[in-house]
């Protein structure tokens, strides 16, 4: 992962401006307050099916990437969505700023 995506995450993490983990992420996405939704680039093809339909069917933005746990420090969590939109627009410009993201 490049190091300005996982920077902005961590940043995002330590402000608490995320949540993380398979039931804060569906209940943030349920409840409306998921922006941005990130997945590892690891996941299980059904994982992935699985929260991409949950994001267009919401019309929140999806991305693969990768360590996602690692940037926020939880290697065990494999997936997160952004609660505030600066973060979302830093995380976006990030990856943006990444060709392989």
């Amino acid at each position: 992962m490049q190091t300005r995506l996982h920077n902005a995450i961590g940043l995002c993490q330590k402000a608490g401006k995320c949540v993380s983990g398979a039931t804060a992420v569906e209940l943030a996405l349920k409840g409306g307050k998921a922006l941005l939704v990130l997945l590892e680039d690891r996941a299980s093809v059904q994982t992935i099916d699985g929260y991409r339909a949950m994001c267009e069917t919401r019309q929140i933005g999806f991305h693969l990437v990768e360590t996602v746990g690692e940037a926020i420090g939880k290697p065990s969590r494999i997936v997160m969505a952004i609660t505030d939109r600066n973060f979302q627009k830093m995380i976006e410009d990030a990856m943006a700023s990444d060709p392989r993201v």
